[in-house]
């Protein structure tokens, strides 16, 4: 008896724990760098009740305005746009501060957006200035190894503008601004190569820039920074191949469009409901609701209590709380997500954070 109950209440102990361990996130926050911001700034969000801690400079290092993580978690890279170059970084896993491993070139311009593929062997990127996008191999100790792969964008306006890889890792997408065209590469994690496979043309005028998978892996949203729309696609994962399935506005229907442009487009972790953000001079998170069935989208509402510029934002893994980069606010700030309707419920938590851009959760052991 008197082992059974040891038991039981060493598993209490361990489930309480473990419960208790998932009630924080730590946040990192990437910026564009001058006068007040230094580089990568990090903070902790409390599942309990939304609130954030004073954000706290992670690592000194130019322009870090987007970051992913390494699969292991023990690794953290970064796009430094102004330099042109891709940083590792090392994790302390007890303060959360980064160390500089080492960086290589982008190889283009303006280096804007990187994903580490699920194998975690290695990073891709997408450049705005020209238009290309190159995968460089992560070494078996973080750092960073020459380039496997680069891809050189043709048109006559190119602007890449984000990367990433489908559910079979066997893709690549990059979205690319300036052509009105994803571009896809078949990918091979193995010798981090990108070759030619083909384009999905999007909307004239449209511009995209970023672009969300639905859990599914079967649905993909892209969100046109120009014209100010969400883009629906079907994906045929055998082939590679986008269908454009819906266009929505971004904005209310009541409002007459001047000017503006979208950001960034996040689906909820329960894949019911897709967000994007709005900028200047509509400032605002647009938000859809995903038919379970169909995956066809339908307008919801917009949210735009304390927003300012809201440039990439991201929703927390349990799908509580939604965070908000307001790059020309100087803060992030924090909705809680309903879950019924996936509305967005104002807060007053919010942490000051110089020109932030770029928001990634990590959870602390």
């Amino acid at each position: 008896m008197f082992n059974r109950i040891c038991v039981a209440a060493l598993l209490i102990s361990t489930t309480c724990s473990f419960a208790e361990a998932q009630e924080k996130y730590r946040v990192y926050l990437g910026t564009y760098t001058g006068k007040e911001s230094k580089g990568v700034y990090q903070c902790e969000l409390s599942l309990k009740d939304g609130s954030l801690s004073d954000a706290e400079l992670a690592v000194e290092t130019s322009s870090p305005s987007f970051v992913a993580f390494h699969p292991n978690k023990r690794y953290l890279y970064a796009v430094n746009e102004g330099d042109a170059t891709i940083s590792a970084f090392s994790i302390n896993a007890k303060t959360g501060n980064l160390t500089f491993l080492n960086s290589q070139p982008s190889q283009g311009g303006a280096p804007c957006h990187l994903v580490v593929d699920p194998t975690g062997k290695n990073v891709l990127a997408a450049n705005y200035s020209g238009g290309s996008c190159i995968c460089i191999p992560i070494k078996a100790d973080g750092k960073l190894g020459k380039s496997s792969s680069f891809q050189q964008h043709v048109g006559k306006r190119k602007n890449g503008h984000s990367i990433h890889v489908d559910k079979a890792n066997k893709f690549a997408f990059c979205c690319d601004l300036g052509l009105d065209q994803v571009i896809v590469y078949g990918f091979d994690a193995a010798r981090g190569t990108l070759t030619p496979h083909g384009a999905f043309d999007t909307p004239k005028g449209s511009g995209p820039r970023h672009f969300a998978w639905h859990p599914d892996g079967k649905t993909a949203y892209i969100n046109g920074e120009s014209n100010l729309t969400i883009i629906a696609c079907d994906y045929d994962a055998n082939r590679g191949v986008l269908t454009q399935t819906q266009v929505l506005s971004t904005l209310p229907k009541d409002v007459q469009r001047k000017g503006g442009s979208t950001a960034e487009t996040v689906v909820h972790p329960s894949g019911k409901f897709v967000y994007v953000s709005n900028r200047d001079p509509y400032n605002s998170i647009a938000i859809f609701s995903i038919d379970e069935k169909t995956r066809k989208l339908t307008a919801v509402g917009h949210q735009g209590a304390g927003v300012k510029t809201p440039r990439n934002f991201a929703i927390e893994p349990t799908g509580r709380f939604m965070l908000v980069a307001n790059q020309s606010g100087g803060n992030v700030i924090v909705f809680r997500i309903h879950q019924s309707t996936g509305e967005l419920i104002p807060t007053d938590a919010s942490v000051r954070v110089p020109r932030p851009v770029c928001v990634r959760f990590m959870e602390i052991k």
